[in-house]
């Protein structure tokens, strides 16, 4: 156990976002999206939401320059709650829709995907690590 550091941070989880660089991806996804089929590294958090995990990784992870936050566009271009309330865990006022295909692309090149309990549909989003210490950060 650490103090000050959210629950859901585990020791595994902890140790790939200390090994992100600058401008590296790390995908929160919900339990449909196909985290092993496009990710070299996953972590799995059941019976978590991608929203909390997403608050949990931005407490330690700052945020990279636009695009920080790309989140997978509904089929309709509908904008869901659980993709505000994404983008409201990432601190990110507009963040960028992206296809869906498109996403995975994008999902294969992220460092790291975290594979959460999510069952709400579009509940995905990618984020991308800043400079740690940076005073922008």
């Amino acid at each position: 156990m650490l103090e000050g550091i959210n629950p859901l941070l585990t020791g595994e989880l902890l140790l790939h976002l200390d090994r992100m660089g600058h401008s590296d991806a790390v995908v929160i996804a919900d339990a449909h999206f196909p985290a092993w089929a496009v990710g070299a590294r996953v972590v799995d958090l059941p019976g978590t939401t991608t929203p909390a995990v997403l608050a949990a990784v931005r407490s330690v992870v700052p945020l990279d320059d636009a695009p920080a936050l790309d989140l997978m566009a509904s089929a309709d271009g509908e904008v869901l709650d659980v993709q505000r309330e994404l983008a409201a865990a990432a601190g990110v006022a507009d963040p960028r829709y992206v296809d869906r295909f498109e996403y995975y692309a994008l999902a294969k090149g992220a460092y790291l995907v975290v594979r959460t309990g999510e069952t709400r549909i579009y509940g995905n989003a990618l984020l991308r690590k800043g400079v740690v210490g940076h005073p922008s950060a």
